[in-house]
């Protein structure tokens, strides 16, 4: 099973700085993460996140000359709260028959990460965040701390 939440928004950008400065002159906090190619914005029970588009490509597990139709620069991402939850929830993917993009896989940040797309080629990501919790309805509590005047 996959849990039924929305956890974080990725979207890929071209200009992140330009990007970063738009959502932070709306007001919204982000977090005090230091990372040229990623920022992260806390917006309730659901995160931002603004990477380089090329990134996400990559990341998600496409070839960069050609994502399918149905990528659209974007991923949507439902985290779990174990580690084997990645593999668990690709497993339920794998059943459902979506396609998968990228198998799981220890990622470099410390967590656990997988893609699959839906029938029409939306890329979501399932990530396991070490440090983070979840609300009573789900929300992601990142173990991130907005930055200092924002």
């Amino acid at each position: 099973m996959i849990p039924a939440r929305i956890s974080v928004v990725t979207l890929g950008v071209l200009d992140i700085e330009r990007m970063r400065a738009f959502y932070r002159a709306l007001g919204w906090p982000q977090a005090a993460v230091d990372d040229d190619d990623v920022a992260f914005f806390l917006t309730g029970p659901t995160v931002l996140a603004l990477y380089r588009h090329h990134l996400l490509v990559a990341d998600a597990g496409f070839e960069p000359s050609e994502p399918p139709a149905g990528f659209r620069g974007m991923s949507l991402a439902v985290n779990v709260e174990t580690r084997e939850g990645v593999d668990q929830a690709i497993d339920a993917a794998r059943a459902a028959r979506a396609t998968i993009l990228k198998e799981p896989v220890d990622a470099e940040w410390g967590g656990r990460t997988a893609y699959f797309a839906d029938p029409e080629g939306n890329a979501w990501e399932v990530a396991w965040l070490p440090g983070a919790s979840f609300d009573e309805r789900g929300g992601l509590i990142p173990p991130w701390k907005p930055r200092r005047g924002d």
